[in-house]
């Protein structure tokens, strides 16, 4: 069965990076437009950032320029390249997968990867 599973969170400063990871089984991860999603405390969850089969990425206004989706198929793994955070992006981290960039996730959500950002 498809699986989804998020890495790489913790607790960071503000100005500071981390790295999540997103390893994925049980389709052909190659074919599918993966995005990642946040929600914070009491807040919705919202998407972040989206990159398509081919590669084209789209990020939420609140994260350009500082945060990169990137996928390695060979690994069958979406990454987010998170710089310059602050304490508004703390959230539990999703990824999901999509038919088409943009498109609504296709499965449940997975367990997440929880980013504490302090001040």
């Amino acid at each position: 069965q498809v699986q989804l599973v998020e890495s790489g969170g913790g607790l960071v400063q503000a100005g500071g990076s981390l790295r999540l990871s997103c390893a994925a089984s049980g389709f052909t991860f190659s074919l599918f437009a993966m995005s990642w999603y946040r929600q914070a405390p009491g807040k919705e969850r919202e998407l972040v950032a989206g990159i398509s089969s081919g590669g084209r990425t789209d990020y939420a206004d609140s994260v350009k320029g500082r945060f990169a989706i990137s996928r390695d198929n060979a690994k069958a793994t979406v990454y987010l390249q998170m710089n310059s955070l602050k304490p508004e992006d703390t959230a539990v981290y999703y990824c999901s997968r999509t038919l088409i960039l943009g498109t609504s996730p296709l499965d449940a959500w997975g367990q997440g990867t929880l980013v504490t950002v302090s001040s």
